[in-house]
């Protein structure tokens, strides 16, 4: 089975409330749908960086976001990963504070992942980033994940 590194958004858009925003709401469903229908056909994985933004906030929605974490496997996040997050930092046009969506797709990249699912659009799954983070990967002798969403996977 393909490898799916899950990034911290999927949770929140599982255990929020459902949004009054009619594309918000939308993708929500969507993510709800892969979650009972489909992520059955891959290994998911987290890390300890999801486990960390899931607990952080209001103590009620971080249980409720903990849930789906339960029983999934943690990669690790090690010297090299943090090594290749600063690179992609230094090397993408991200702000400071994305931080931590670059440990994201250092941890999926050095750990093997097929995806990378997430409703980060501004700095993950961005279109025009995604061509210059694989760029930044291949030349860092790693082999990039697919970066998408929850929708983009539903049609694999």
């Amino acid at each position: 089975m393909d490898a799916v590194y899950l990034e911290t958004s999927v949770f929140g858009y599982l255990a929020s409330r459902m949004s009054p925003d009619l594309v918000t709401a939308g993708n929500q469903r969507l993510t709800r749908d892969w979650w009972d229908n489909y992520r059955d056909s891959f290994d998911l994985f987290i890390s300890q960086a999801v486990v960390a933004e899931c607990s952080a906030g209001d103590p009620q929605a971080a249980k409720e976001r903990l849930v789906f974490l339960a029983g999934l496997p943690i990669l690790d996040i090690t010297g090299e990963t943090k090594r290749l997050a600063d690179t992609l930092l230094s090397d993408i046009p991200l702000p400071a504070n994305a931080e931590v969506d670059a440990l994201h797709i250092a941890v999926a990249a050095l750990s093997g992942m097929d995806y990378l699912l997430t409703w980060n659009c501004k700095h993950i799954a961005n279109p025009s980033l995604r061509r210059i983070i694989d760029r930044v990967l291949l030349a860092a002798d790693v082999t990039p994940p697919v970066i998408c969403t929850p929708q983009e996977l539903i049609n694999v």
